[in-house]
């Protein structure tokens, strides 16, 4: 086997996964009604392979939108068709995380409920940030998205409540764990970031003031599932949608130290240059939260089976995320596993669509054992 340590079982949590090559959170932009069905049901369950499939980015509340066609989680509807797309997953064999998702400041009044302003720590525009809407002839593309208003210090207990309601959907739905969407520039990041929190309130200013909020979160959503079934997903030294931070290591250790205190299953950590560019991590962060948190790290950005197998020896990582690579190969444990070439895959088709660059993609071929 080419990659062993990449095919060693691994205990997140309390969730037992046979390797650790997992699926990262992908979005692909196929459920125009917001009700996951049999399209997304085939996709994932053709992904069943992956040690963690962790589903895309998913609203937790109408308000949480910032892109048409995206699934959501707060109608009986939606957790139904989320329903299938587990049962499709767990009949293969295969694991799978529900992420949950608040766009905040990300988002354009043509997204939104009634057309009201999208919400955010402060009524901070993004520079150059863009959302995905469904325009007046029935098209949908990019925008540019709308000035958000603050959220007023009574409003977030509600939204704290949005998630737990969130996962006790995803928990019914039967999601083998849960993880909180807090990064990429999203609602989780723009409070913890210094250049989207301006607020004077128990919700800013200071570091543990700004990681009040998604503290808030994580803790609704272990009430819900308990802590060894919960992850979260950062994204420090990102530069995205006009987010700036001025303490993105200072905050990612504490957060780290604040989540190993709770227990939390895994921290997904996406490298800073996965969009292009040449920022990295600072020398010696990733052996610094290896030491501030006690549960596994998961890691994410352009790799590769080589770069990943490296990582995991050097113990700075416990499993890696693989993103682009899993569009194009549902097998791709398995072409791993025996070095088989992969199939790259069609940036036309990433977003929006029917089953054409979804799940008309070819298992493999060649003499090699297909699966699925």
């Amino acid at each position: 086997m080419a990659y062993e340590t990449l095919f060693t079982p691994l205990q997140l949590g309390s969730l037992s996964i046979p390797n650790r090559v997992i699926m990262a959170p992908l979005t692909r932009s196929r459920t125009p009604s917001s009700v996951p069905g049999t399209l997304q049901e085939a996709y994932y369950g053709q992904r069943a392979g992956a040690g963690l499939i962790i589903s895309e980015a998913t609203n937790i509340s109408p308000t949480a939108k910032g892109y048409v066609y995206t699934p959501g989680i707060w109608t009986d509807e939606q957790e139904a068709g989320w329903k299938g797309v587990v049962d499709a997953v767990h009949a293969k064999g295969g694991r799978i995380a529900l992420q949950l998702w608040h766009v905040g400041r990300v988002s354009h009044e043509m997204v939104q409920p009634n057309g009201q302003p999208p919400v955010a720590p402060s009524a901070l525009k993004g520079e150059g940030a863009q959302c995905f809407v469904e325009f007046e002839d029935g098209t949908a593309g990019q925008h540019p998205t709308s000035t958000p208003r603050a959220l007023e210090t009574d409003e977030i207990p509600g939204i704290v409540d949005d998630y737990r309601q969130a996962a006790v959907r995803a928990k019914r739905a039967g999601f083998d764990m849960v993880e909180v969407h807090a990064a990429n520039a999203y609602l989780l990041n723009q409070f913890l970031a210094t250049g989207t929190n301006q607020r004077t309130d128990q919700y800013g200013g200071s570091l543990e003031n700004r990681a009040r909020f998604p503290l808030e979160v994580v803790d609704a959503v272990i009430e819900v599932f308990g802590a060894a079934r919960v992850g979260i997903r950062l994204t420090p030294f990102i530069e995205l949608f006009g987010l700036t931070d001025d303490e993105p290591e200072a905050m990612a250790f504490y957060l780290a130290e604040q989540l190993s205190k709770r227990g939390l299953a895994y921290l997904h950590l996406n490298e800073p240059n996965w969009i292009g560019g040449d920022i990295t991590f600072p020398e010696g962060f990733r052996e610094q939260m290896r030491e501030r948190f006690s549960g596994c790290l998961i890691y994410c950005g352009n790799y590769d089976a080589k770069h990943a197998e490296a990582r995991m020896n050097e113990n700075t990582t416990d499993a890696v995320a693989f993103g682009r690579p899993y569009i194009a190969n549902p097998d791709l444990p398995e072409r791993f596993r025996v070095n088989a070439p992969l199939t790259e895959p069609n940036p036309e088709t990433f977003y929006g669509g029917d089953e054409k660059g979804y799940t008309d993609y070819p298992f493999m071929d060649n003499g090699y054992d297909r699966i699925g």
